[in-house]
């Protein structure tokens, strides 16, 4: 069980470093690493889809330059 947290909040660290070039990878990487980040935690993992998609989009938006 363990290994398994660790493995997925690996892969939730190794998404935020993951921006994505246009509108679409941003939402689905951060998609992607919101989905993990709520599977660690037993959340809800639609919420945390969401959550995720949104805060990339804003943030590649907000700051371009540290994105690319």
């Amino acid at each position: 069980m363990r290994l398994k947290h660790w493995t997925l909040a690996l892969i939730a660290c190794s998404g935020l470093a993951a921006c994505g070039d246009t509108f679409e990878q941003q939402a689905l990487f951060g998609a992607g690493t919101g989905l993990a980040g709520a599977a660690v935690l037993d959340g809800n993992l639609a919420a945390g889809a969401l959550v995720g998609a949104a805060a990339n989009v804003a943030y590649c938006q907000q700051y371009p330059s540290r994105c690319n």
